[in-house]
């Protein structure tokens, strides 16, 4: 069974910087999708970003990140990244790392296995 944990976050001022990572447990995570999600407090998940195939390392972000955000994996490290930057007091959510499983790689139902999150907070 694939886990996946999540680390990174924490409280960075606007303006500011994260990185996050996401270790997988097994090798197959480098055959999948993977994505990173996001909840604020009182809202739905959302999409934030996916990178769609080990070799060409296609991606796709969600629009409020677009120009900011950065997703990339690494196979050797089993090891999937979100670099967050220019970040804003709306980025504040738990963050959370997700293995695709079938369907959109928008939609939070298309994914069979999901980290435990990860607090991200910016201040302004």
């Amino acid at each position: 069974q694939v886990q996946l944990v999540e680390s990174g976050g924490g409280l960075v001022q606007a303006g500011g910087s994260l990185r996050l990572s996401c270790a997988a447990s097994e090798r197959t995570f480098s055959n999948a999708y993977m994505a990173w999600f996001r909840q604020a407090p009182g809202k739905e998940r959302e999409f934030v970003a996916a990178i769609i195939t080990s070799r060409s390392g296609g991606y796709t972000y969600a629009d409020s990140v677009k120009g900011r955000f950065t997703i990339s994996r690494d196979n050797a490290k089993n090891t999937v990244y979100l670099q967050m930057n220019s970040l804003k007091p709306d980025d504040t959510a738990v963050y959370y790392c997700a293995a695709h499983g079938s369907g959109s790689l928008y939609y939070t139902s298309s994914y069979n296995y999901w980290g435990q999150g990860t607090q991200v907070t910016v201040s302004s």
